[in-house]
């Protein structure tokens, strides 16, 4: 059957085979060149455009992070890399050196180890180990053992090896062992100077004596400097700056001399147990200049056992403990008297044993007078009495004018730590009370420190100048040349050379014919003071049957220049006054004092004739 033209055609044109045979009308013959020509170069432009666009945005960010990393954060940057680069490096300066006058070691830094075992690393069993080190540590080998076993690293067997056992271990060559080296002040002497030169703590800083007061000298200087890093994290020495590591050799001179030192606690100690006494004290001081030559005060600690003393001796109680002088101070009142010239040296005067002052009754310690005396005589046999009547010729101001020009109520200028000042009435109260200028007259009533009653002994020594109490002599190196000498305030002329003359003389026959006569030396002629007085009570009046014996004294009279004084506290019995107690401690001084200062005989010791 034939198929209709019609039907055929449709099928044509649904069948795609035919679809994509057939011709193309005109208009689109004349459409598809223009269409595949602009396609392609349109895309290319908009790719084009869209890479610059990318590469524009990425430079503008780079250079946006460039200018936050180099100009915005440039500095903090650059800071920052180079904190990483370098390491800041202080180096550990050992501190000076403290030497006595004589060039001896008085306190010096030492290398200690520290001993740290790792168990885990021994090559040796723990037995054999520790059988090595017993001896070497002081230590049981079975213990060591049993701390071996308590854990596997890190374990301290010593925190302050000497350098000699360190060298031993060392040389064991022992796998599991670990030597860390530090410093640590180390006191040759011991107990002998520890009051003048103190000691340091853990932390390396002076708590007492000069190691506190002159921390600025004792610390060498030194100053970071920063070393460059290595990629590891290891320091280049190459880079560090030359000479870095040098130190000076200087040393701290003091004035004390540790013979002298020695001599006067050995002298100290003996009287003090023999009395049974609470605490006692000798200084020794050139009056020309202050130097203090012998600083001792009992009891004391050993500075390299500090942890184990009682920590009220650490400060120095001649500088930072008061106490009342009594008669130790009457020379001091008569040369006060004598420059305001309401006494003269030949004058006499009455001691019936009692004298009353307003409502008060004076009698002399012994509770008897002495009728008749001169005031060398005063001095001689320490009348309260005949100290009271000179006083009284003194208007009580000018008397308190002359205490307050003495330093009374005042510290005293000193290289020696905690001091103290002194008391001593205001000068209404003194002025209003006739007992005041009488009970001061005897030395009590005030009260100052040891060292300042030395200091006004040094005025009668020197010819009348008050001169700064020191121990700090300065800076010396290894060759003994002086780099620093400390200034001190200028000495004050207080008394003028002929009142300090005659008083000296007046004391030199309390040694001959009074109290002093056990600190004689034959072919020296020495004066002297001593001194009883009651002790004072914190909560005022005095403590019953409580005493402070002392004695001070010059030497030469011809030529005065040292100072010697001697406190017992509390001494105990019968006989325990100044005269027995201090003055036989400050012969023994003098009798080191003498050579060590080859101070010639005052008078000539004649030899015997053949046949006497």
């Amino acid at each position: 059957m034939q198929k209709s033209p019609s039907r055929l055609r449709f099928r044509r044109l649904q069948n795609p085979a035919f679809t994509r045979r057939q011709k193309p009308s005109r208009q689109k013959l004349m459409e598809t060149p223009a269409s595949h020509n602009q396609d392609p170069m349109a895309m290319a432009r908009s790719r084009l455009f869209i890479v610059w666009g990318v590469l524009i945005a990425a430079g503008m960010g780079l250079a946006i992070n460039l200018y936050q990393l180099q100009i915005v954060q440039g500095q903090k940057l650059t800071q920052k890399a180079r904190n990483q680069q370098m390491v800041s490096l202080r180096p550990f300066m050992p501190r000076r050196p403290v030497v006595d006058r004589n060039g001896n070691v008085l306190a010096v830094d030492r290398p200690v180890y520290t001993l740290f075992a790792h168990p885990k690393l021994f090559d040796k069993s723990n037995e054999a180990m520790a059988e090595q080190l017993a001896p070497l540590l002081d230590k049981n080998a079975a213990d060591l053992v049993k701390i071996f076993q308590s854990q596997k690293t890190g374990i301290t067997l010593a925190s302050a090896l000497p350098e000699a056992t360190g060298d031993r271990i060392t040389r064991l060559r022992l796998n599991g062992l670990e030597l860390i080296q530090k410093y640590s002040r180390f006191y040759p002497p011991e107990d002998l100077a520890a009051d003048v030169v103190g000691y340091v703590n853990l932390d390396r800083r002076g708590q007492a004596g000069v190691e506190y007061s002159q921390e600025k000298l004792l610390e060498r200087s030194v100053q970071t400097v920063k070393l460059s890093r290595a990629g590891n994290g290891t320091l280049m020495p190459d880079h560090a700056p030359e000479g870095f590591l040098h130190f000076d050799d200087l040393q701290l001179q003091l004035t004390i001399d540790s013979r002298l030192q020695r001599a006067a606690r050995n002298a100290l100690k003996e009287q003090m147990e023999k009395f049974r006494a609470k605490r006692g004290a000798v200084i020794v001081m050139d009056a020309l200049d202050g130097s203090l030559l012998a600083l001792v005060s009992q009891p004391t600690y050993n500075p390299n056992e500090y942890s184990k003393a009682d920590i009220s001796l650490f400060k120095n109680w001649t500088v930072a403990d008061l106490y009342e002088p009594g008669s130790t101070f009457k020379p001091v009142n008569v040369a006060i008297a004598l420059e305001n010239g309401v006494i003269k040296p030949d004058d006499v005067f009455n001691d019936p044993g009692a004298i009353q002052v307003a409502n008060y009754t004076i009698r002399n310690a012994e509770h008897n007078g002495y009728g008749r005396i001169n005031i060398a005589q005063i001095l001689q046999n320490s009348s309260n009495i005949g100290m009271v009547q000179i006083i009284q010729r003194l208007r009580p101001s000018v008397y308190y004018n002359w205490l307050e020009r003495l330093g009374l109520g005042q510290t005293v200028d000193t290289d020696l730590p905690f001091e103290v000042r002194g008391r001593l009435k205001s000068q209404e109260e003194f002025i209003a009370s006739p007992i005041e200028p009488a009970t001061t007259s005897f030395g009590q009533g005030f009260s100052l420190t040891p060292l300042q009653l030395v200091q006004m002994h040094g005025a009668l020594a020197n010819g009348g100048k008050l001169v700064t109490p020191h121990v700090v002599r300065g800076l010396i190196d290894s060759k003994g040349q002086m780099h620093y000498t400390p200034t001190y305030p200028t000495p004050r002329q207080i008394f003028s050379t002929t009142t300090t003359q005659k008083v000296v003389e007046m004391m030199e026959t309390v040694v001959n014919e009074g109290t002093g006569k056990f600190s004689q030396i034959p072919g020296y002629r020495i004066a002297g003071k001593t001194g009883t007085a009651q002790k004072a009570s914190p909560n005022g009046g005095y403590i019953p049957g409580a005493r402070i014996t002392s004695f001070v004294a010059i030497l030469p009279v011809e030529s005065p220049r040292y100072v010697v004084f001697a406190l017992v506290d509390e001494p105990k019995g019968e006989n325990a006054y100044g005269s027995t107690v201090a003055a036989p401690i400050v012969k023994s001084v003098l009798e080191t004092l003498i050579p060590i200062e080859q101070i010639p005989p005052s008078k000539a010791i004649q030899e015997p004739e053949e046949g006497q």
